[in-house]
């Protein structure tokens, strides 16, 4: 009893996995804001509103907030993915290759419904190299979180019952 007075109670596996995705898709669209920015990729974070928005809007400050808003909203889902289907192998690789899956799907399957992303063979070197770190850094973000806590939890839950 004395001890759940002096600790705060944990939070869940499914609302960490929440926030990890929702950290994730806010901090590596911020790292896309600025790669695209200082012209290290053609491609900015904005073409997330492309398909949906009408308008010039969706270039200036508001679009950027809005586009932040739909990559957290995305990026949660992501960790949602990576945790059902993931979770349970350990590695940083398997957060590098997430990240990789989730290159070129954007990058090939859904390149036709972005119309501010050019095919992946007419874009520069510069925007291949840096659109593929930034996601093999944020698939390693994501998996590597998810992966610590996941097995943190499996070694908590035994020594809970020993």
């Amino acid at each position: 009893m004395l001890d759940e007075q002096l600790y705060p109670k944990q939070m869940s596996f499914l609302m960490m996995v929440f926030w990890t995705g929702l950290f994730g898709g806010i901090f590596w669209g911020a790292i896309g804001y600025i790669a695209y920015f200082f012209n290290f990729t053609e491609v900015s974070p904005n073409v997330i509103l492309e398909p949906w928005a009408l308008g010039n809007w969706k270039y200036g400050w508001l679009g950027k907030l809005i586009s932040m808003v739909f990559l957290a909203i995305v990026s949660i889902i992501a960790a949602f993915v990576y945790y059902a289907v993931l979770r349970k192998l350990k590695g940083i690789w398997f957060g590098v290759g997430f990240g990789i899956i989730l290159f070129l799907l954007v990058f090939f399957v859904l390149n036709p419904i972005f119309p501010g992303i050019k095919p992946l063979l007419e874009l520069k070197r510069d925007t291949i190299i840096t659109s593929i770190c930034l996601y093999m850094l944020y698939g390693t973000f994501i998996g590597y979180s998810i992966n610590y806590e996941y097995e943190l939890n499996k070694v908590q839950d035994k020594e809970a019952s020993t």
